[in-house]
């Protein structure tokens, strides 16, 4: 989702300021604007005096532009700690059995998991990232499986051997996953 928001929001913003900046470049170099562009000409200015001070005796108006900056603060601090915060789980934790416990690093868990999903029989391909709580982690596989490959027993496999073997040795009493699984690209085989 993050990914997706990014693109949006980077998009959108590169879109306004093509459009604006081009758009006051071109007036500059001498075309002739519409009749509704706020700038008119070579020698214009984007916001006139009056254009500047016109609404300041309302009293809506700086409600107004207090509330709107004030979400626009809000949405850039969200979007912020969004990019800051970790996706991947760095460590679990695992119990020993005395007490204490041991962490375990997080990428060391998904080389595992990736090893023995590549082994299955049918997938060619394999991915996996740690989320959750470090007591607590959740898995994201995705697969991508060969044109030969049943999904279903890649499935079941991945879930009996792979996630459960993941989930005893570290210790854990449910090691909930999200799979994805994708076909590899290929021609059609010709049935004769």
């Amino acid at each position: 989702m993050l990914k997706t928001v990014n693109r949006v929001v980077v998009g959108l913003l590169g879109l306004v300021l093509v459009i604006g900046g081009g758009s006051v470049l071109a007036i500059g170099l001498g075309a002739s604007p519409p009749s509704w562009w706020i700038h008119d000409g070579k020698r214009d200015v984007l916001v006139s005096d009056a254009d500047r001070s016109r609404w300041r005796d309302e009293g809506w108006f700086w409600p107004t532009v207090i509330a709107v900056l004030a979400v626009c603060l809000l949405l850039a601090l969200w979007w912020l700690a969004a990019q800051l915060r970790r996706r991947r789980l760095a460590e679990v934790l695992v119990e020993t059995g005395d007490g204490e416990g041991a962490l375990l690093r997080g990428r060391a868990l998904e080389s595992v998991l990736v090893g023995e999903a590549e082994s299955l029989d049918g997938v060619q391909r394999a991915g996996v990232s740690l989320t959750g709580r470090r007591n607590a982690p959740e898995a994201r596989v995705s697969l991508l499986m060969e044109p030969h490959a049943t999904p279903g027993e890649a499935l079941h496999r991945l879930s009996t051997e792979a996630l459960a073997h993941a989930r005893d040795s570290a210790g854990l009493a449910r090691l909930p996953a999200v799979v994805q699984l994708r076909a590899v690209k290929h021609r059609a085989e010709r049935v004769s």
